[in-house]
């Protein structure tokens, strides 16, 4: 089980960030679970180098390698600074105008630095004649086809609908509409991966995760972990959300 907390902006003093981070030592230690923290850019070295117990996510990487780009952070200053992970593609930075281009190419620079990357995919709204899965498809496709097959092995899926991220439990996916489209994403899968190498692929879900759903989605629905925002962030919720999982 894979859970990673993204600490989006939420997080903006060093004395807040220290607290989450005691936190997370303390709940990786008592879970089984692979906790990834995804901090803001300017609290990462700090906190990776510090911490070796746990593993760090950059939220994102820039489309650049380097050079006059004032702002811009590369894939490679995330390496150096401690991150083994990155969040490619989420919803808020697609919203932001990253193209599907955008997000391919991100890929290809977090991968080229030995970076996983978290792959985040999603539909905006969902319709009755099942459009949003040509949306998934399409998504995937153009993120994973100018990847190698070794390349297209090492990324980590998250499922993050759009319509169900910033409410509450009760507006949640169901867990039989997460295990149909976890199914449909393996199928998707198994046409870009050769044999049963789709399989093996992990696939997070992530959108309105509380202590009172995460048990219900994680059971039977066939996803390896999670990608929690907010919640991740409160130190009441998101011990109660690790304790439920457990």
């Amino acid at each position: 089980m894979i859970l990673i907390a993204n600490w989006k902006a939420y997080v903006e003093d060093t004395k807040k960030a220290a607290v989450l981070l005691k936190l997370a030592k303390r709940l990786a230690r008592a879970s089984e679970a692979t906790m990834v923290i995804a901090p803001p850019a300017p609290f990462l070295s700090l906190l990776a180098h510090k911490e070796r117990a746990l593993a760090f996510a950059a939220q994102d990487v820039s489309l650049t390698t380097g050079g006059a780009t004032t702002g811009e952070s590369t894939a490679q200053a995330y390496v150096s600074a401690g991150a083994t992970y990155a969040i490619i593609g989420h919803s808020e930075r697609r919203a932001m105008g990253d193209s599907m281009a955008d997000v391919a190419q991100k890929l290809s620079h977090a991968l080229a630095h030995e970076l996983r990357p978290v792959l985040c995919i999603g539909e905006k709204e969902r319709d009755s004649d099942g459009r949003y899965l040509a949306h998934i498809r399409e998504q995937l496709d153009s993120a994973l086809r100018h990847l190698s097959q070794k390349e297209r092995k090492q990324i980590i899926l998250a499922y993050e609908p759009i319509w169900a991220i910033g409410k509450n439990a009760d507006a949640a996916i169901r867990p039989a509409d997460l295990s149909e489209m976890v199914l449909y994403i393996r199928k998707v899968l198994s046409e870009l991966l050769p044999g049963r190498s789709g399989l093996t692929v992990p696939v997070l879900y992530g959108g309105s995760v509380e202590p009172e759903n995460i048990r219900l989605l994680s059971e039977g629905t066939g996803v390896d972990g999670f990608l929690v925002g907010h919640a991740s962030t409160d130190p009441v919720m998101w011990t109660k959300l690790v304790k439920a999982l457990a």
